[in-house]
């Protein structure tokens, strides 16, 4: 018996076809009478269908989540749609709830496009703080009552169909039906919602699927593009989930002279009111930048999961980092830099951004309310652009702040490669660093390229693949990988293979001629969670500082002689270090300082979050102490790194640095709170459009 005789799943197929047709529709009004978007102008039509896709995928998405009650009340038993009439009368309750509900959402959204230029998202929930403001607003600026009756009768009308929809499938004579029959429906109902929920048909990795998300819609970095291809109740949905996190101005304004002497403000002002403080500063083409006949490339490579204390260089007795160890001797090394905050997406926000983020619930790369945001990578003006992961980018949203911030820039990612995927995070380190060689070997030599490397193999499941080329896995028991701080031997020889990829990628640059032209800027994203590191300092298991410091070298042994900078420096100062190695002219609104400038404070201090959530523990690190305490100022203390009890507070036996230190430590979390919001690009629909710089190697889509 064909499948669609089924009562049940005729209803159910029914009433997805229905609401998506009718969000189709919806969007196409969109289009035509609300959106700003004007082909020619700026904006390929391309880009516009490709939006409008992914935004039909987010109807799909919505149509099916809304049947998705009725079909757990149809695929029961005995009692269930279309034999039980206290069911039936519980599944119309929800449509019609739903009904009245996702009309009004629509509506509304309408109008705050057309007041506002966005989209419906939660910062519609400030209104009903002025609740008697806003409501005469509402009612002096548009036709409530006409509004009002066509919310009435748009609800009811698809309240209408829905039951009319019911009557012509649920209301059909029985019929009988086999066990396999059903099953095999069953099974394909639950296969397609699945598949209709995720968002996508390819390039779907099953150990990780990750589903469409907002950030999708705006891969041509335009807002008024994105708009098109979002969907008003899911997007909605995905904002009221993402706190409205505030900042406290007053206390920016109390450190500001701290602050704004710190990154070197030329002009301070600490604003007054809803002005806010000034932070930006332009910085010209530096003496010490590199003198050669055209700008030189560069390559960050960031190393998941990668602390200082995995690495040989830093004393880890099992020498599992030789490669790294060799580059870090040839080149210019950092044995005390710190990210601000662990966390694989938020140093790629705290890389690009140059701001610590410093998010209270989720990362701030999830935050529809804060991209895109300025960044030093757009001074390289001269300079191609791509971003490489071997996974997907889509995870934690960090696709929308590498799209929609960096100009030009060309994101490949899971689905663009052609090796397999190794494990839940796509293809290996290896194979991601060999096809990036082909490329980057491809590549005009009169004109540079600025590549984001993203490693992901030293993480669990800790997957050696088999095509690893002549790599071999030690085999050591985990009592010989405790105490050099692994969790086992599995993760000892993960460390291995990414270090061991690194040395195969920089062999891989030599071969294809490339080498001697390119700054590679190589840096830890965080250290794993590790219990003992008894040839490490004290310091880095008693105040958490293990999980923060991270290996760092910026090798280029054409260029820059091998160095050691032993102060404390941080992930943020990377790109405005490099900036100034190249000789490139930028404005900076951010954190992030050149490493080869002096520090205005005196000795080097750096931030760092030590403990998340709503309560953080924040505080700054320099060489030799590290002041910490709660956000709000409450229970500081001062500890020494070098001493053998660190966790002695010497704040008294110090107290002019502690002042200084503390000061600087409220004064920086303070104003990257406000910086997420303030580094914000207003207006990003003249953003340059993402085309691949490697014509003949690009890959079959865009993100």
């Amino acid at each position: 018996m064909h499948r669609l005789m089924f009562r049940r799943l005729r209803y159910l197929l029914a009433g997805v076809f229905f609401f998506f047709l009718l969000f189709a529709l919806l969007r196409a009004g969109f289009y035509l009478w609300s959106s700003e978007v004007t082909l020619g102008e700026g904006t390929h039509a391309a880009e516009v269908l490709k939006t409008l896709g992914v935004g039909l995928r987010f109807d799909l998405r919505l149509a099916i989540l809304l049947m998705l009650p009725l079909a757990v009340l149809a695929i029961l038993p005995r009692f269930n749609l279309a034999t039980s009439r206290p069911l039936r009368w519980i599944g119309r309750l929800w449509l019609l709830a739903a009904s009245l509900a996702v009309t009004l959402i629509y509506i509304v959204d309408f109008g705050h496009y057309q007041y506002l230029g966005l989209r419906i998202n939660s910062s519609i929930l400030r209104f009903f703080s002025d609740a008697q403001i806003s409501a005469d607003m509402v009612w002096q600026s548009y036709p409530v009552v006409w509004l009002t009756l066509l919310w009435l009768v748009a609800s009811f009308s698809i309240f209408g169909i829905m039951l009319a929809l019911e009557k012509r499938t649920l209301d059909r004579p029985p019929r009988p039906v086999g066990v396999l029959p059903a099953a095999l429906a069953l099974a394909a109902t639950v296969v397609l919602g699945f598949l209709g929920i995720l968002g996508r048909l390819e390039d779907i990795n099953p150990r990780n699927p990750v589903p469409l998300r907002w950030g999708d819609a705006f891969f041509s970095g335009s807002t008024q593009v994105g708009a098109l291809g979002l969907n008003p109740v899911i997007f909605l949905w995905d904002t009221v989930r993402t706190p409205l996190e505030r900042y406290d101005l007053a206390a920016v304004r109390e450190y500001y002279p701290e602050v704004a002497n710190y990154l070197g403000v030329e002009a301070p002002a600490a604003g007054a009111g809803d002005v806010q403080p000034r932070f930006d500063r332009h910085i010209g083409v530096q003496p010490h930048h590199l003198q050669r006949p055209r700008p030189p490339n560069v390559v960050f490579i960031m190393l998941e999961s990668f602390g200082a204390s995995v690495t040989g260089i830093h004393g880890n007795p099992l020498d599992p980092t030789p490669h790294l160890d060799s580059l870090a001797r040839q080149g210019w090394f950092f044995p005390n830099l710190y990210v601000p905050v662990t966390g694989t997406a938020k140093t790629v926000w705290a890389t690009i951004t140059g701001i610590p983020d410093v998010s209270r619930a989720e990362s701030a790369t999830r935050n529809p309310f804060i991209v895109p945001q300025h960044t030093v990578a757009n001074a390289f003006r001269e300079h191609d652009k791509f971003y490489a992961i071997g996974g997907s980018a889509g995870w934690a949203n960090m696709n929308a702040l590498i799209v929609s911030s960096v100009d030009g820039i060309q994101l490949y990612e899971e689905g663009h490669w052609k090796s397999q995927n190794a494990d839940v995070w796509g293809v290996s380190d290896l194979n991601m660093f060999k096809e990036v060689d082909a490329m980057l070997r491809d590549m005009p030599r009169d004109k540079p390229f600025f590549a984001f490397l993203q490693t992901a193999g030293n993480h669990r499941p800790f997957t050696i693949p088999p095509d690893s080329d002549d790599f071999e896995v030690k085999r050591i028991s985990d009592a010989e990988a405790d105490p050099a701080g692994f969790r086992g031997a599995d993760q000892y020889n993960a460390v291995r293979l990414q270090d061991y990829s690194v040395g195969r990628f920089i062999e891989m640059a030599k071969k294809s001629g490339y080498h001697d032209d390119t700054i590679f800027v190589l840096y830890g994203d965080h250290n794993g969670r590790i219990s003992r590191l008894p040839f490490m300092p004290p310091a880095y298991e008693a105040l958490n500082l293990e999980s923060l410091n991270v290996p760092a070298v910026i090798y280029a042994p054409r260029m820059i002689a091998p160095r050691v900078t032993a102060e404390a420096t941080s992930l943020l100062d990377l790109l405005p270090t490099v900036a100034g190695l190249v000789g490139v002219e930028y404005t900076n609104t951010t954190m992030g300082r050149d490493i080869q400038l002096p520090a205005p404070e005196g000795e080097r201090a750096v931030p760092v979050v030590l403990r998340e959530g709503n309560f953080p523990l924040i505080g700054v690190v320099t060489q030799h102490y590290l002041v910490q305490m709660n956000a709000d100022g409450s229970s500081p203390s001062m500890h020494e790194i070098a001493s053998k009890t660190p966790l002695d507070n010497v704040a008294e036996a110090n107290p002019a640095e502690y002042q200084r230190l503390y000061r600087l430590a409220r004064g920086l979390h303070e104003t990257a709170r406000l910086m997420l919001y303030s580094n914000k690009v207003e207006d990003s629909s003249q953003a340059v459009p993402v085309h691949s710089p490697l014509p003949q190697t690009a890959p079959h889509g865009a993100h």
